[in-house]
């Protein structure tokens, strides 16, 4: 028995952790619906111009009619009160004058007679008939009042003589001889109610001068604001709906065929050419429609046009480049031949071989490449994926590419961030890689090229930085166009054909992947190719940062 008060106590102390647990899940929970909620009013308001423009035309509404509703409640409010004031003090000086003559016409000469003929002339001149008094009625000695015969101090309905303040005392004293009006808040039934005090005096024979105090509670005109501002608050609750219901259907009338025009410019450019917009009516939305579908055929006939003479340079490019390679197969075998003999011509003559070699060379990349760019252009490209760690692609582009980089002065640095594993068309990324490391070798100056690899967040990159000329402003974006040259003037010392980095970008492209350039004048240039880890997957950053000031 001992223990049961210790083991109820914690039994409590559990039960209210518990229930001060639940309230804060409860909290959390009501946190995280609000923020849903603000969330999805956020969006609602991004996307929708008919929700913002019914939103903003309903808090204009809400404003205009506060401040309208604000300016007649205060004029009305004023009016009311100058109106009661006015009556207030017409009634206590008509009351007054009758009751100075009951006074005057009185023959009561003792304490006793006076303070009865003031009892009479409280209750059947002053004291207003019925149960709820509109008038409140205090007669007290005057301030300055030095008559040593001294009348007992009345009220009528019971408000109590401590109604009076002694300000508006003070005001009747100071000037007898004009009736004196404030406002003031005063008690009934435990609230306090706004009423009207106007004082004034009599002349009580052989008592000397009492002031007499009306007091006019304002309750009718207290009821008549709380019924104009219930009538204004129902009225602009209904105008506002209204004005929110108005701009709904108009803004209606002119978003449905702007978002119609939105849905059809979407399925032209999905490549459905033939999508129109209806467009009934003569006035500006019909002319929209019309203007927007006039402007449809002239796309739909031009896109047409572009697209027949496309697929005619793309039909010659294949055809040109098919069509050279029996006369260049015959070339390139009589100028092996040539070649090889070079030796036995003389200076001139072996130094021409030389060159025509290294020119069949060029030729035979050039139509290489011109048969990838074309079948590229018809959509023929296709992937042939497998898992491979890219280490080892770098590795094979760096030994190939160690010559050239020995001849121009350059070394070769590898820098990898762990396993650099991806699914892709080991064939295409080399291919990219090659271009990338021989145009760093080409254009560094001699200076070193080194070569990034990192993996992370579902994708891989390889960044090729070099230390040369660097790249112009805008010319990042140029650099991948085909047959662009940053100097047209400098020599293609290793045979370049002008359509390397184009193809590059194109087998970046079909990989769901990005070639990037980044570059300054005199501080070098930088490649980045990201690639995802899975095929057939999108990117959303790259492991590697392209500019130095980047972060990853």
């Amino acid at each position: 028995m001992a223990q049961s008060p210790s083991a109820t106590t914690h039994t409590v102390g559990g039960q209210v952790q518990h229930l001060g647990v639940g309230a804060m899940r409860g909290l959390r929970s009501a946190a995280r619906a609000i923020v849903r909620m603000s969330s999805a009013l956020m969006r609602t308001w991004r996307r929708s111009l008919q929700f913002r423009v019914v939103t903003t035309t309903v808090l204009l509404g809400i404003m205009v009619v506060s401040l309208l509703g604000s300016y007649l409640y205060n004029e009305i409010a004023t009016g009311l009160q100058d109106d009661r004031i006015q009556t207030s003090e017409y009634e206590a000086r008509a009351l007054t004058t009758q009751a100075q003559d009951q006074w005057d016409s009185t023959t009561a000469t003792t304490v006793q007679e006076l303070n009865q003929a003031a009892s009479d002339i409280m209750k059947s001149k002053l004291t207003p008939p019925g149960p709820e008094p509109s008038r409140y009625v205090v007669m007290l000695r005057g301030v300055k009042n030095n008559s040593p015969t001294q009348l007992n101090a009345l009220e009528s309905g019971g408000l109590g003589l401590s109604a009076v303040t002694r300000d508006i005392r003070e005001k009747v004293a100071a000037d007898p001889t004009h009736q004196q009006t404030m406002v003031s808040d005063v008690l009934i039934d435990g609230r306090q109610v706004p009423a009207v005090f106007v004082g004034t005096g009599v002349e009580v024979p052989g008592a000397g001068r009492y002031d007499l105090y009306y007091i006019y509670p304002m309750l009718q005109e207290l009821r008549t604001m709380s019924l104009i501002s219930t009538a204004f608050g129902l009225a602009g609750l209904v105008l506002t709906a209204l004005v929110g219901a108005v701009a709904w259907v108009v803004t209606k009338q002119v978003v449905t065929p702007v978002r119609r025009a939105a849905e059809v410019s979407e399925r032209l450019a999905s490549g459905k050419l033939n999508e129109r917009m209806p467009a009934r009516g003569e006035d500006d939305l019909a002319l929209l429609g019309t203007s927007f579908n006039a402007m449809a055929d002239s796309l739909q006939s031009q896109i047409r046009q572009l697209e027949g003479l496309s697929r005619v340079q793309q039909r010659f490019v294949s055809d040109v480049s098919h069509e050279l390679r029996t006369p260049l197969t015959t070339i390139r075998m009589a100028g092996d031949l040539l070649y090889d003999a070079r030796a036995d011509f003389g200076p001139v003559t072996g130094r021409s071989v030389e060159l025509l070699h290294g020119e069949l060379d060029r030729f035979e990349s050039l139509l290489s490449d011109l048969l990838e760019i074309s079948r590229f252009d018809a959509g023929a490209a296709a992937l042939d994926t497998a898992p491979v760690d890219l280490r080892g692609t770098v590795a094979g582009v760096v030994a190939a590419a160690m010559p050239l980089a020995e001849r121009r002065g350059s070394t070769i640095r590898v820098v990898a961030h762990g396993p650099v594993e991806a699914e892709v068309d080991e064939r295409r990324v080399e291919r990219i890689l090659r271009n990338l490391v021989v145009n760093a070798i080409e254009h560094g100056d001699g200076k070193p090229v080194t070569v990034h690899l990192r993996a992370g967040d579902g994708a891989v990159a390889v960044l090729v930085e070099d230390h040369g000329v660097g790249l112009r402003p805008g010319e990042a974006s140029m650099v991948f166009t085909r047959f662009w040259r940053a100097d047209p003037a400098r020599a293609r010392t290793t045979g370049g054909t002008g359509l390397g980095l184009a193809i590059a970008l194109e087998d970046a492209r079909l990989h769901n992947g990005w070639l990037q350039a980044w570059g300054e004048k005199g501080q070098g240039s930088r490649f980045r190719l990201t690639l995802p880890q899975k095929a057939g997957e999108s990117l959303t950053s790259s492991p590697l940062a392209l500019s130095p000031g980047e972060r990853t």
